[in-house]
């Protein structure tokens, strides 16, 4: 069995974990926005070519476009990692991608350390560098406190701390 089909069940058992997870750290607006890089946003951090200026969105429209987004973002995380994970990284590393991008996640040290083993190292790495300065916490040269919460979370999902599930 391929790495890839041991990792496909995780699309469909991480869903709700997801959805939680997503609605945490981007909230729900059902106006189109721009998000601090000045990209248009709507519903719960969507980002894609459905967004609609001036178009109101239902909560049902909002929560089908996420599901979309986690499982495309999901196959792009499943795309480039070369070994089995847990559920806990895939949700961590679906997330991370749902919020930088599947490009991003893929040519990022983290994707590089998990497929290398460093497992610790990759999770470490979603929230810092290798010399211990915030990862991922900046739009255009400016640090967010927000984004680098979200990766402090998405660290501690990724390492498997449980306390994240209750938050």
């Amino acid at each position: 069995m391929s790495i890839a089909s041991q990792n496909k069940w995780l699309i469909g058992t991480a869903s709700a974990v997801l959805i939680g997870a997503a609605t945490l750290w981007e909230g729900v607006k059902y106006v189109p926005y721009y998000d601090v890089g000045g990209i248009p946003t709507v519903c719960m951090g969507y980002t894609g070519p459905g967004v609609v200026p001036g178009k109101r969105y239902s909560h049902q429209e909002c929560t089908k476009l996420l599901k979309q987004e986690l499982v495309e973002h999901g196959n792009g995380v499943l795309s480039c990692i070369s070994k089995p994970m847990k559920e806990n990284e895939y949700n961590a590393f679906t997330l991370m991608a749902y919020n930088i991008g599947v490009k991003g996640f893929c040519g990022s040290q983290t994707a590089k350390q998990f497929n290398a083993g460093n497992t610790q190292l990759a999770c470490n790495l979603i929230a810092f560098d290798y010399k211990g300065n915030p990862n991922w916490s900046y739009v255009g040269g400016k640090f967010y406190k927000g984004l680098h919460n979200r990766r402090l979370y998405e660290r501690s999902m990724c390492l498997g701390d449980s306390n994240v599930y209750k938050s």
